[in-house]
């Protein structure tokens, strides 16, 4: 956290540690969440032609960040740009 006042960072660490094992969980899941919509903004934004499932498969080849396993998840699918 380089741009981040150290004294800022130090408390949202205490506040993270604070948190219960099941809380973090929660908040990380929900902050996954969160980025999967940013991410599928942006492929929309930069895909305006795409479907739903066309975003989920751009989706995916995005978080995967590797064909071969992105061949391995969907075989039959179209490598669609992210």
């Amino acid at each position: 956290m380089h741009d981040t006042d150290p004294a800022f960072a130090e408390r949202q660490r205490a506040w993270w540690r604070a948190l219960s094992p099941g809380e973090r969980l929660e908040r990380g899941a929900r902050l996954c969440a969160s980025a999967r919509q940013l991410m599928r903004a942006g492929i929309r934004a930069r895909h305006p032609d795409y479907d739903a499932e066309s975003v989920e498969l751009a989706l995916l080849r995005m978080i995967l960040a590797d064909d071969e396993l992105f061949r391995a998840a969907r075989p039959d699918a179209p490598l669609l740009s992210p």
